[in-house]
Protein backbone atom coordinates (compact mmCIF):
# COMPACT_ATOMS: atom_id res chain seq x y z
CA UNK A 1 0.00 0.00 0.00
CA UNK A 2 1.09 3.36 -0.69
CA UNK A 3 1.50 5.72 2.15
CA UNK A 4 -0.01 9.01 2.05
CA UNK A 5 1.84 12.23 2.66
CA UNK A 6 0.28 14.31 5.33
CA UNK A 7 -0.89 17.18 4.10
CA UNK A 8 -0.01 20.24 5.26
CA UNK A 9 -2.91 22.58 6.24
CA UNK A 10 -1.03 26.25 7.02
CA UNK A 11 -2.74 29.08 6.88
CA UNK A 12 -1.20 32.74 6.30
CA UNK A 13 -1.85 34.81 8.47
CA UNK A 14 -3.16 37.88 7.34
CA UNK A 15 -0.95 40.93 7.77
CA UNK A 16 -3.60 43.33 9.87
CA UNK A 17 -1.64 47.29 9.43
CA UNK A 18 -0.86 48.61 12.97
CA UNK A 19 -1.95 52.02 13.91
CA UNK A 20 0.14 54.70 13.73
CA UNK A 21 1.26 56.24 17.15
CA UNK A 22 0.17 59.77 17.42
CA UNK A 23 3.67 61.21 18.87
CA UNK A 24 2.23 64.93 18.43
CA UNK A 25 3.04 67.42 15.49
CA UNK A 26 6.53 68.63 14.88
CA UNK A 27 7.29 72.20 16.18
CA UNK A 28 8.71 75.10 14.61
CA UNK A 29 12.21 75.08 13.28
CA UNK A 30 14.77 76.21 15.41
CA UNK A 31 15.11 80.30 14.62
CA UNK A 32 18.87 80.78 13.63
CA UNK A 33 19.08 83.86 14.36
CA UNK A 34 18.19 83.34 18.26
CA UNK A 35 20.84 85.18 20.40
CA UNK A 36 20.51 81.66 22.43
CA UNK A 37 21.03 79.95 19.08
CA UNK A 38 24.54 81.98 18.25
CA UNK A 39 25.56 81.92 21.27
CA UNK A 40 25.42 77.97 21.79
CA UNK A 41 26.99 77.06 18.71
CA UNK A 42 29.48 80.05 19.28
CA UNK A 43 29.95 78.50 22.50
CA UNK A 44 30.06 74.92 21.57
CA UNK A 45 32.94 76.18 18.43
CA UNK A 46 35.29 78.34 21.42
CA UNK A 47 35.35 75.07 23.24
CA UNK A 48 36.25 72.87 20.55
CA UNK A 49 39.11 74.98 19.43
CA UNK A 50 40.40 75.34 22.59
CA UNK A 51 40.54 71.76 23.03
CA UNK A 52 42.36 71.30 19.68
CA UNK A 53 44.88 73.91 20.65
CA UNK A 54 45.75 72.48 24.19
CA UNK A 55 45.80 68.99 22.04
CA UNK A 56 48.26 70.52 19.64
CA UNK A 57 49.96 72.57 22.02
CA UNK A 58 50.60 69.52 24.40
CA UNK A 59 51.97 67.47 20.80
CA UNK A 60 53.92 70.71 19.79
CA UNK A 61 57.54 68.38 20.02
CA UNK A 62 55.93 65.82 17.95
CA UNK A 63 55.31 68.29 14.99
CA UNK A 64 58.66 70.24 15.97
CA UNK A 65 60.00 66.87 14.84
CA UNK A 66 58.04 66.08 12.02
CA UNK A 67 58.54 69.52 10.75
CA UNK A 68 62.43 69.04 11.42
CA UNK A 69 62.66 65.36 9.75
CA UNK A 70 61.00 66.79 6.39
CA UNK A 71 63.64 69.70 6.52
CA UNK A 72 66.17 67.25 6.69
CA UNK A 73 64.60 64.96 4.12
CA UNK A 74 64.31 67.41 1.55
CA UNK A 75 68.25 68.28 2.80
CA UNK A 76 69.07 64.44 1.61
CA UNK A 77 66.97 64.08 -1.24
CA UNK A 78 68.84 66.34 -4.25
CA UNK A 79 71.83 63.65 -2.96
CA UNK A 80 69.23 60.79 -3.14
CA UNK A 81 68.17 61.82 -6.97
CA UNK A 82 71.86 61.67 -8.02
CA UNK A 83 72.44 58.31 -7.23
CA UNK A 84 69.24 57.92 -9.09
CA UNK A 85 70.36 59.61 -12.16
CA UNK A 86 73.33 56.65 -11.75
CA UNK A 87 70.48 54.72 -12.34
CA UNK A 88 70.02 53.22 -8.66
CA UNK A 89 66.38 52.66 -7.72
CA UNK A 90 65.10 54.68 -4.89
CA UNK A 91 65.30 52.16 -2.35
CA UNK A 92 68.80 51.76 -3.56
CA UNK A 93 69.57 55.31 -3.45
CA UNK A 94 68.10 55.65 0.27
CA UNK A 95 70.09 52.93 1.32
CA UNK A 96 73.33 53.77 0.19
CA UNK A 97 72.53 57.30 1.88
CA UNK A 98 71.77 55.78 4.85
CA UNK A 99 75.46 53.77 5.00
CA UNK A 100 76.81 57.23 3.78
CA UNK A 101 75.47 59.05 6.72
CA UNK A 102 75.87 56.17 9.38
CA UNK A 103 79.82 55.50 8.27
CA UNK A 104 80.05 59.63 9.09
CA UNK A 105 78.76 59.49 12.07
CA UNK A 106 80.03 56.63 13.07
CA UNK A 107 83.81 58.42 11.77
CA UNK A 108 82.65 61.63 13.30
CA UNK A 109 81.89 59.92 17.06
CA UNK A 110 85.38 57.61 17.10
CA UNK A 111 87.73 60.37 15.98
CA UNK A 112 85.47 63.65 17.71
CA UNK A 113 84.15 61.81 20.97
CA UNK A 114 86.89 60.38 23.06
CA UNK A 115 88.68 63.70 22.95
CA UNK A 116 85.89 65.79 23.40
CA UNK A 117 85.11 64.42 26.09
CA UNK A 118 88.59 64.11 27.90
CA UNK A 119 88.17 67.57 27.15
CA UNK A 120 85.09 68.81 28.64
CA UNK A 121 86.02 67.04 31.63
CA UNK A 122 89.37 68.97 32.26
CA UNK A 123 87.57 72.16 30.81
CA UNK A 124 85.00 71.50 33.81
CA UNK A 125 87.69 70.43 36.70
CA UNK A 126 89.82 73.98 35.67
CA UNK A 127 86.46 75.92 35.23
CA UNK A 128 87.72 77.87 38.62
CA UNK A 129 91.34 78.40 37.48
CA UNK A 130 89.72 79.94 33.93
CA UNK A 131 87.94 82.26 36.02
CA UNK A 132 90.45 83.46 37.78
CA UNK A 133 92.69 83.35 34.32
CA UNK A 134 90.21 85.93 33.43
CA UNK A 135 91.10 88.79 36.12
CA UNK A 136 94.73 88.58 34.06
CA UNK A 137 92.87 90.97 31.84
CA UNK A 138 93.07 94.54 33.29
CA UNK A 139 89.33 95.76 32.21
CA UNK A 140 88.23 92.68 33.84
CA UNK A 141 90.35 93.02 37.00
CA UNK A 142 88.99 96.45 37.39
CA UNK A 143 85.38 95.77 37.16
CA UNK A 144 85.77 92.96 39.36
CA UNK A 145 87.45 95.46 41.94
CA UNK A 146 84.28 97.71 41.51
CA UNK A 147 81.67 94.72 41.64
CA UNK A 148 83.18 91.64 42.48
CA UNK A 149 81.68 89.93 39.72
CA UNK A 150 84.67 87.20 38.63
CA UNK A 151 84.72 86.60 43.20
CA UNK A 152 81.07 85.62 42.72
CA UNK A 153 81.33 83.66 39.77
CA UNK A 154 84.36 82.11 41.07
CA UNK A 155 82.80 80.56 44.25
CA UNK A 156 79.83 79.37 42.42
CA UNK A 157 81.66 77.53 39.88
CA UNK A 158 84.35 76.16 42.38
CA UNK A 159 81.44 75.05 45.15
CA UNK A 160 79.38 73.35 41.94
CA UNK A 161 82.31 71.52 40.80
CA UNK A 162 83.84 70.48 44.38
CA UNK A 163 80.13 69.22 45.61
CA UNK A 164 79.84 67.25 42.24
CA UNK A 165 76.50 69.31 41.67
CA UNK A 166 78.10 70.55 38.68
CA UNK A 167 75.71 68.67 35.91
CA UNK A 168 73.06 67.74 38.54
CA UNK A 169 72.17 71.26 39.61
CA UNK A 170 71.80 72.34 35.53
CA UNK A 171 69.56 69.96 34.90
CA UNK A 172 67.54 70.45 38.10
CA UNK A 173 68.26 67.36 40.03
CA UNK A 174 68.85 63.67 39.35
CA UNK A 175 65.39 63.27 38.53
CA UNK A 176 65.95 66.30 35.60
CA UNK A 177 69.31 64.21 34.07
CA UNK A 178 67.28 60.86 33.89
CA UNK A 179 64.42 63.04 32.05
CA UNK A 180 67.00 64.98 29.92
CA UNK A 181 68.99 62.39 28.68
CA UNK A 182 65.87 60.26 28.00
CA UNK A 183 64.05 62.89 26.43
CA UNK A 184 67.28 63.67 24.47
CA UNK A 185 67.30 60.18 23.49
CA UNK A 186 64.05 59.40 22.25
CA UNK A 187 63.62 62.45 20.27
CA UNK A 188 66.84 61.56 18.38
CA UNK A 189 65.78 58.23 17.74
CA UNK A 190 62.36 59.27 16.85
CA UNK A 191 64.21 61.99 14.13
CA UNK A 192 66.30 59.49 12.63
CA UNK A 193 63.72 56.95 12.27
CA UNK A 194 60.91 59.67 10.55
CA UNK A 195 63.74 61.16 8.39
CA UNK A 196 65.10 57.68 7.18
CA UNK A 197 60.92 57.15 6.29
CA UNK A 198 60.41 60.68 4.62
CA UNK A 199 63.37 60.41 2.65
CA UNK A 200 62.45 56.86 1.34
CA UNK A 201 58.89 57.95 0.64
CA UNK A 202 59.31 61.77 -0.16
CA UNK A 203 57.71 60.93 -3.90
CA UNK A 204 54.86 58.80 -2.08
CA UNK A 205 54.11 61.74 0.41
CA UNK A 206 54.11 64.55 -2.09
CA UNK A 207 51.75 62.25 -4.85
CA UNK A 208 49.45 61.97 -1.92
CA UNK A 209 49.31 65.43 -0.60
CA UNK A 210 48.81 66.83 -4.46
CA UNK A 211 45.95 64.27 -4.92
CA UNK A 212 44.08 66.44 -2.51
CA UNK A 213 44.62 69.51 -4.69
CA UNK A 214 41.34 69.99 -7.34
CA UNK A 215 42.47 68.22 -10.32
CA UNK A 216 42.67 71.83 -12.35
CA UNK A 217 45.43 73.06 -10.15
CA UNK A 218 46.90 69.98 -9.29
CA UNK A 219 50.17 70.94 -12.12
CA UNK A 220 50.32 74.01 -10.73
CA UNK A 221 50.65 73.51 -6.93
CA UNK A 222 52.96 70.17 -7.99
CA UNK A 223 55.31 72.19 -9.53
CA UNK A 224 55.31 75.04 -7.26
CA UNK A 225 55.73 72.63 -4.06
CA UNK A 226 58.62 70.28 -6.51
CA UNK A 227 60.61 73.57 -6.64
CA UNK A 228 60.33 74.36 -2.98
CA UNK A 229 61.66 71.18 -2.06
CA UNK A 230 64.51 71.66 -4.31
CA UNK A 231 65.18 75.07 -2.53
CA UNK A 232 65.17 73.52 0.74
CA UNK A 233 68.00 70.76 -0.51
CA UNK A 234 69.96 73.00 -1.95
CA UNK A 235 70.01 75.28 1.18
CA UNK A 236 69.99 72.29 3.51
CA UNK A 237 73.59 70.68 1.86
CA UNK A 238 74.97 73.93 1.01
CA UNK A 239 74.38 75.14 4.95
CA UNK A 240 75.95 71.95 5.86
CA UNK A 241 79.14 72.34 3.79
CA UNK A 242 79.94 75.57 5.22
CA UNK A 243 79.07 74.35 8.44
CA UNK A 244 81.57 71.93 7.67
CA UNK A 245 84.25 74.35 6.48
CA UNK A 246 83.76 76.27 9.46
CA UNK A 247 84.58 73.79 12.05
CA UNK A 248 87.96 72.59 10.15
CA UNK A 249 88.66 76.83 9.77
CA UNK A 250 88.19 77.01 13.77
CA UNK A 251 90.41 73.16 14.40
CA UNK A 252 92.85 74.78 12.77
CA UNK A 253 92.95 78.38 13.58
CA UNK A 254 92.69 76.63 17.73
CA UNK A 255 95.39 73.78 17.58
CA UNK A 256 97.83 77.03 15.77
CA UNK A 257 97.23 79.50 18.56
CA UNK A 258 97.05 76.20 20.87
CA UNK A 259 93.38 77.31 22.40
CA UNK A 260 92.54 75.15 25.01
CA UNK A 261 89.95 73.06 24.40
CA UNK A 262 90.12 73.03 20.73
CA UNK A 263 88.10 69.85 19.67
CA UNK A 264 85.16 70.86 21.52
CA UNK A 265 85.21 73.98 20.50
CA UNK A 266 85.49 73.16 16.77
CA UNK A 267 81.93 71.26 17.30
CA UNK A 268 80.45 74.05 18.53
CA UNK A 269 81.17 76.18 15.75
CA UNK A 270 80.27 73.48 13.26
CA UNK A 271 76.98 73.36 15.18
CA UNK A 272 76.20 76.94 15.15
CA UNK A 273 77.61 77.22 11.47
CA UNK A 274 74.33 75.37 10.82
CA UNK A 275 72.23 78.26 11.83
CA UNK A 276 72.51 81.00 9.16
CA UNK A 277 73.68 84.85 9.96
CA UNK A 278 73.25 84.49 13.84
CA UNK A 279 75.18 81.39 14.22
CA UNK A 280 78.77 82.67 13.36
CA UNK A 281 77.94 85.59 16.11
CA UNK A 282 77.67 82.54 18.95
CA UNK A 283 80.33 80.88 17.49
CA UNK A 284 82.63 83.66 17.35
CA UNK A 285 81.82 84.78 20.94
CA UNK A 286 82.31 81.24 22.16
CA UNK A 287 85.78 81.08 20.23
CA UNK A 288 86.74 84.40 21.75
CA UNK A 289 85.87 83.68 25.18
CA UNK A 290 87.66 80.46 25.69
CA UNK A 291 90.82 82.10 23.61
CA UNK A 292 90.38 84.81 26.29
CA UNK A 293 91.32 82.45 28.85
CA UNK A 294 94.59 82.18 27.51
CA UNK A 295 95.45 85.48 26.78
CA UNK A 296 94.13 88.98 25.63
CA UNK A 297 95.97 88.68 22.47
CA UNK A 298 95.20 85.44 21.63
CA UNK A 299 91.22 86.38 21.76
CA UNK A 300 91.76 89.14 19.46
CA UNK A 301 93.96 87.38 17.19
CA UNK A 302 90.93 84.65 16.84
CA UNK A 303 88.34 87.33 17.18
CA UNK A 304 89.42 88.99 14.16
CA UNK A 305 90.85 86.27 12.13
CA UNK A 306 86.91 84.69 12.44
CA UNK A 307 85.33 87.98 11.19
CA UNK A 308 87.48 87.71 8.02
CA UNK A 309 86.53 84.45 8.04
CA UNK A 310 83.10 85.07 7.74
CA UNK A 311 83.73 87.74 5.31
CA UNK A 312 85.51 85.35 3.07
CA UNK A 313 82.31 82.89 3.90
CA UNK A 314 79.82 85.43 2.67
CA UNK A 315 80.98 86.57 -0.25
CA UNK A 316 83.31 83.51 -1.89
CA UNK A 317 82.42 80.32 -0.40
CA UNK A 318 78.63 81.04 -0.23
CA UNK A 319 78.24 81.81 -3.97
CA UNK A 320 79.79 79.16 -4.81
CA UNK A 321 78.55 76.69 -2.87
CA UNK A 322 75.07 77.82 -2.96
CA UNK A 323 74.66 77.30 -7.33
CA UNK A 324 70.70 77.46 -6.40
CA UNK A 325 70.35 80.58 -4.75
CA UNK A 326 67.46 81.31 -2.70
CA UNK A 327 66.97 84.60 -4.29
CA UNK A 328 66.09 86.42 -0.91
CA UNK A 329 66.28 90.01 -0.17
CA UNK A 330 69.24 90.43 2.28
CA UNK A 331 66.29 91.88 5.28
CA UNK A 332 64.16 89.47 4.37
CA UNK A 333 66.83 86.56 5.39
CA UNK A 334 68.15 88.67 8.68
CA UNK A 335 63.90 88.95 9.60
CA UNK A 336 63.18 85.41 9.24
CA UNK A 337 66.40 84.89 11.04
CA UNK A 338 65.53 86.35 13.75
CA UNK A 339 61.66 85.31 14.10
CA UNK A 340 62.77 81.59 13.85
CA UNK A 341 65.20 82.06 16.30
CA UNK A 342 62.99 83.81 18.48
CA UNK A 343 60.06 81.00 18.23
CA UNK A 344 62.06 77.66 18.40
CA UNK A 345 65.43 78.87 19.55
CA UNK A 346 68.24 77.58 17.09
CA UNK A 347 66.15 75.16 15.59
CA UNK A 348 64.03 78.21 14.40
CA UNK A 349 66.92 79.61 13.08
CA UNK A 350 67.54 76.69 10.47
CA UNK A 351 64.02 76.41 9.75
CA UNK A 352 63.07 79.97 9.03
CA UNK A 353 65.47 80.86 6.23
CA UNK A 354 64.17 78.34 3.66
CA UNK A 355 60.96 78.49 4.72
CA UNK A 356 60.67 82.21 4.01
CA UNK A 357 62.57 81.31 0.62
CA UNK A 358 59.14 79.11 -0.20
CA UNK A 359 56.99 82.18 0.85
CA UNK A 360 58.78 84.05 -1.19
CA UNK A 361 58.65 81.56 -3.92
CA UNK A 362 54.47 81.99 -4.00
CA UNK A 363 54.41 85.21 -3.89
CA UNK A 364 56.27 85.69 -7.29
CA UNK A 365 54.81 82.70 -8.89
CA UNK A 366 51.29 82.76 -7.39
CA UNK A 367 50.09 86.20 -5.47
CA UNK A 368 52.36 88.95 -7.79
CA UNK A 369 50.70 88.04 -11.00
CA UNK A 370 47.11 88.02 -9.54
CA UNK A 371 48.04 91.33 -8.23
CA UNK A 372 49.61 93.09 -11.34
CA UNK A 373 45.98 91.15 -13.57
CA UNK A 374 43.83 93.04 -10.83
Amino acid sequence: MALRKPSLNIRKKSATPRAKADLGTAGAPLDRGHPFYFGLLATAGALISLTLLRALAGASQVFVLIIIALFFAAGLNPAVEFFQRRGLKRGAAVSVIVAIVLLFVGLFSWIVIPPMVDQLDLFVRNAPNLVASLKNNSMVFNLNQHFGIIDILQKKVTASIHDGQFVINAFGGVVGVGKAFLSGAFALLTLLVLTLYFTASLPQVTTVAYRLVPASRRVRVANISDAIIARVGAFVASQATVAVIAGIFALILGSILHVPYTTPVAVIVFLCGLIPLVGHFLGCTIFTVIALTKSPLTALIVFVTYILYVQIENYILMPRIMKKSLAMPGLVTILAAMLGTSLLGPVGGLLAVPVAAAVMLILEEVVFPKQNQA
